[in-house]
């Protein structure tokens, strides 16, 4: 059987093809950082992808999703005759149905492993003994905040903490600092993605809030990662805790 030639324009796709079809990949963006060791043509990143290098890689099949890369970009492939599929993930059963259908469409006949720990590791997070409050900034200059239906906000949820904003009408709104400290939350959770907030971040603009530097890919990517990332999560929250 022929090797597929897959093109990936989402990090979290890059790592979950990488390794359930090794050798597949032809083409990834420049944010596509796991594994460390993929060698691949880079084709830009996931909002500016270089559509005539794609193209000439021939793929058989571009993987996408709803969120991350732009429609235009999308839709200039197809006119060139590429097949593309677009994920939408929104949730960890989401995130595992898209994943599978992902993989199965770049030829992979039976369920990766990974997969299987990932599920298992998440049904395994026990019920939270008291629910806490958190803010999840995901940018600076301006301020914005994890809102509405967001697959990271439903990760953190199953571990226990709502975010303040998980109601908002806007899913990644833009919100003044002060406001975001009058929330007053048990804990600011600061990934290191999109922007990358360091330890300094918390205390310089959430003083007298406990604040936790948590890994962005354990908290926004869906992929091999998904397996370790509650017990990476809930060892960073709780240490803030502490």
């Amino acid at each position: 059987m022929t090797t597929p030639r897959i093109v990936s324009l989402v990090p979290s796709l890059t790592e979950a093809v990488a390794h359930s079809l090794p050798g597949a990949l032809v083409g990834a963006t420049d944010w596509c950082t796991h594994p460390a060791s993929l060698d691949v043509e880079r084709i830009g990143g996931t909002k500016n992808p270089k559509v005539e290098r794609i193209v000439a890689l021939a793929p058989d099949l571009v993987v996408a999703n709803e969120e991350e890369n732009r429609e235009p970009d999308l839709d200039a492939l197809r006119a060139a005759g590429l097949d593309v599929l677009v994920t939408e993930v929104r949730t960890l059963p989401q995130a595992v149905a898209e994943l599978d259908r992902v993989l199965t469409a770049c030829g992979l006949t039976t369920r990766p492993r990974w997969l299987d720990e990932a599920e298992a590791a998440w049904d395994a997070v026990p019920a939270p003994e008291r629910r806490r409050t958190a803010v999840v900034p995901i940018w600076r200059r301006p301020w914005m905040v994890l809102g509405r239906d967001t697959f990271a906000g439903d990760l953190l949820s199953r571990l226990g903490y709502d975010h303040v904003h998980a109601g908002h009408p806007e899913r990644y709104p833009r919100v003044p600092l002060d406001e975001l400290r009058a929330a007053a939350p048990d804990v600011v959770v600061l990934p290191d993605e999109p922007y990358r907030f360091s330890a300094e971040d918390g205390p310089d603009a959430f003083p007298g809030l406990p604040c936790a530097p948590v890994s962005g890919r354990h908290l926004t990517w869906y992929g091999p990662s998904l397996a370790e990332a509650p017990a990476v999560l809930t060892t960073a929250l709780r240490a803030a805790l502490d």
